[in-house]
């Protein structure tokens, strides 16, 4: 074996790439959305929502210090995570649900990889120019221009990060406070951390791994063929309409030549550095400027547009043909499709139904283990719980409890006088209880007892309750 075999690499260095720019309705689509994106990510933490006293006016506040989540009228509280569960099982649906119908448009227009990557890539191309300018300075050597542009480029972009990680904290502490403490320095240090991870990771993925992230860091590239299928509309090249490719003569193609020039217009915008003539890949996240790029060449040419579009593979035959394709709708709507969207639906018609079901009282019995009982000195039987009671409203309320499922068990509070316990508005409050059993009672004499602790407000009709076991003397 020679030495230039031995020496040669298996792997292939990155070559960085310089899409140029490109207008349609496509990128035009991607401008909006991501404005929009970026937009509502950076001013929610702002907006402002009267809950009334003692509460946070942010409409949206992950309060991890109190335990709550706060979603405009919607408050949320540990013992209700199952809300959130609901949500992210819906968000993977979704997810599963477009790509079912329509490829990886997440990948192409909402994943926040491709919106920074995006940003990015604009800041670049306003200070260095479009693919060709960016291509001779990438090439040129360390001159004063070079730096200059490339120390500005960097600059904008660390800005950029820093807002985005600032943003994130945003969500988790009342953002005009923490804004200012963050500035003169009383924030606490986990603030600062979290704000300079996301900055560093944001400036370093949108800057210079880009679509490094999407082919080698993402898992969705790998998961999503099990979601797509014959129907799937996802981005194609026509090449029965386009092959075989040549260049123009003389503004004429020869009459045995396809549709496509070769005119690498296609390869040149595309964020990946992928040619879609090739096939599908996963390295394309079906962002759709190809198509942009292609249409405004076939459209110079005189050729009809789409010979780069999105189709399904089904309708592969039927085009090459010369038949009509299937309609938009009979390739969203299929059997896979609709599971999914029934699915969907149902769960968040469920999270709907028990948000407006659910009781703004709550209560969680926990019995003391250790130890499981006492006997008191006249051979009575007692038991300790602790109640932990919920008041979910805007007012301090009383709740009155009581016990219920054995006879001769009577049930005392710890440090108050009566059965009444008061629990300050939007706070919950843990009180011991007792229940003590007569010493001939079967609960005393018996091994354990079912028992029902119920909890009621003053004046109000609702109830609530939690079982627990009475533990007797043979326990």
């Amino acid at each position: 074996m020679s030495s230039e075999e031995t020496s040669q690499s298996l792997y292939a260095a990155r070559e960085p790439i310089f899409p140029r720019r490109v207008k349609g309705s496509f990128r035009t689509m991607k401008w909006w959305l991501l404005a929009l994106m970026l937009g509502i990510y950076y001013v929610t933490p702002w907006i402002r929502w009267d809950r009334g006293p003692n509460l946070p006016d942010q409409a949206v506040l992950l309060d991890l210090g109190n335990r709550r989540f706060f979603f405009f009228m919607v408050e949320i509280w540990p013992h209700e995570f199952y809300f959130v569960a609901g949500l992210l099982i819906m968000a993977g649906i979704g997810l599963f649900l477009f790509t079912s119908a329509l490829g990886r448009v997440w990948c192409g227009y909402a994943c926040p990889q491709t919106v920074w990557t995006d940003l990015f890539i604009q800041v670049e191309r306003w200070i260095e120019g479009d693919r060709n300018a960016r291509l001779r300075l990438h090439r040129q050597r360390w001159t004063g221009e070079k730096i200059g542009k490339y120390s500005l480029k960097w600059t904008v972009w660390f800005l950029i990060a820093m807002a985005t990680g600032g943003a994130w904290v945003f969500y988790f502490a009342d953002a005009p406070t923490l804004f200012v403490e963050l500035f003169t320095g009383q924030a606490h240090p986990v603030a600062y951390i979290t704000v300079l991870i996301l900055t560093m990771t944001t400036f370093l993925f949108g800057g210079f791994f880009r679509e490094q992230v999407c082919i080698y860091g993402c898992p969705w590239p790998r998961i999503q063929a099990a979601m797509m299928d014959e129907d799937t509309i996802t981005i194609g090249y026509r090449d029965w309409r386009g092959e075989p490719r040549g260049k123009l003569k003389k503004g004429q193609a020869a009459p045995s030549q396809g549709d496509c020039i070769d005119c690498m217009a296609c390869v040149n915008v595309c964020p990946m550095g992928i040619d879609i003539r090739d096939g599908q890949q996963l390295a394309c996240i079906t962002c759709g400027l190809c198509i942009d790029a292609c249409d405004d060449v076939m459209d110079r040419i005189g050729k009809p547009r789409g010979l780069i579009g999105y189709l399904a593979l089904s309708d592969e035959i039927r085009e090459r043909g010369g038949e009509t394709p299937k309609s938009v709708w009979s390739h969203v709507f299929r059997p896979r499709t609709i599971l999914y969207t029934v699915l969907w639906a149902g769960i968040g018609l469920a999270l709907i139904v028990a948000l407006f079901l659910r009781s703004d009282i709550d209560m969680s019995v926990s019995p003391i283990r250790n130890p499981t009982h006492v006997v008191l000195s006249d051979g009575a039987v007692r038991n300790a719980y602790d109640v932990r009671l919920r008041n979910m409203h805007g007012e301090p309320r009383p709740f009155i409890l009581s016990h219920t499922g054995a006879e001769g068990i009577t049930l005392a509070l710890e440090g108050q006088p009566g059965l009444v316990v008061m629990v300050p508005a939007d706070e919950q409050l843990s009180q011991r209880v007792y229940l003590t059993a007569r010493p001939d009672s079967p609960a005393a004499v018996g091994h354990q007892t079912p028992v029902r602790i119920w909890a009621s407000i003053d004046g109000e009709a609702e109830r609530i309750y939690a079982d627990t076991i009475f533990n007797g003397r043979n326990q």
